[in-house]
């Protein structure tokens, strides 16, 4: 029995390594509501895939069926005349090892879907790549968007900081904080060298930035130009700040010249929490009893590591 999907639906992979497993899953929750150890996920909600550093791939569902050959029977009404194609079939599936489709017969699957698809096939230059792939025992076919690693460009900036978050992590920050960016105002009020302003400007997030150091100012409002980005950055302490803001990002202070002291660290908190609905809070220590001392809840929460250090996010509101 085959079905027409009448519901705009995607099918997104993931790829990542153990260290990145709990920060890609706190990211997938704050995208989609939910996570999976699979690697794989089908959701309503549509996201640009090169948002996350750890999507490689979405699929827009255009049929689906019990089989590959309901999908087979449905390709002849998909595609264009004036459009070359490529199908692939996904890697990336949840069909148990012992169910695993070997290469020979995942490149037929390919070849006899894009036999049927209007339009020419291509291999090499395709205007428009399809894919297939097995998902809660359904097969679904669509367009397949693979992930442009934007992060990755900027990795080397004018000014940097050793301990700074790196652009993998700063990117997943940026979106666990803001997944869903209309309508959304976001401040980093400790944004140091503009790590996470930059992945988060570079992705149409509305954030400023503020800093107490003028050469950090100095340094995150480079950092912005170089890659062509705008953005605000403001010189000054949180205490100061008077407008609000639906999401705050704190990064708290935490290298050899700017450490924070426990009430130093509560008072960027408990001002963030009077300045946001909704606060990300990225350490390196336990921040639990300053969190709930100034009244936040801890939502959600991951941790990753970079070299010798070990920080925790948190999702509090």
């Amino acid at each position: 029995m085959t079905n027409v999907s009448r519901k705009p639906a995607f099918i997104y992979t993931f790829a990542y390594n153990e260290d990145e497993r709990s920060l890609c899953h706190l990211e997938m929750r704050s995208f989609f509501g939910t996570d999976t150890a699979l690697k794989i996920i089908k959701s309503e909600v549509e996201i640009d895939p090169s948002r996350s550093p750890f999507i490689k791939e979405r699929v827009e569902i255009i049929v689906d069926g019990e089989t590959v050959d309901d999908i087979v029977a449905q390709a002849s009404t998909v595609g264009s005349e004036n459009e070359t194609n490529k199908v692939r079939f996904l890697k990336i599936n949840d069909l148990p090892e012992e169910n695993r489709i070997k290469n020979d017969d995942r490149l037929r699957i390919e070849r006899t879907i894009g036999n049927e698809l209007i339009g020419d096939f291509d291999l090499r230059n395709p205007d428009q790549i399809y894919a297939v792939v097995p998902y809660g025992g359904r097969w679904y076919f669509g367009k397949c968007t693979k992930s442009e690693p934007i992060w990755f460009k900027h990795i080397k900036k004018p000014r940097e900081y050793s301990t700074a978050l790196s652009t993998r992590v700063a990117r997943a920050v940026a979106n666990i904080a803001v997944p869903h960016p209309e309508g959304v105002r976001a401040i980093d009020p400790c944004c140091g060298i503009g790590t996470v302003l930059v992945e988060a400007l570079s992705m149409g997030i509305n954030i400023v930035g503020r800093d107490i150091n003028p050469l950090v100012c100095a340094g995150s409002r480079e950092n912005i130009a170089y890659f062509g980005l705008t953005g605000e950055v403001k010189m000054g302490p949180i205490e100061e700040i008077t407008e609000t803001y639906d999401v705050a990002i704190i990064d708290l202070p935490y290298n050899l010249y700017t450490h924070a002291s426990w009430e130093e660290q509560f008072i960027i908190i408990n001002h963030a929490r009077r300045i946001a609905k909704k606060v990300v809070v990225v350490t390196i220590e336990s921040m639990d009893e300053r969190i709930v001392k100034a009244g936040l809840q801890i939502k959600d929460r991951c941790v990753t590591t970079k070299q010798q250090f070990t920080r925790e996010i948190l999702v509090c509101e």
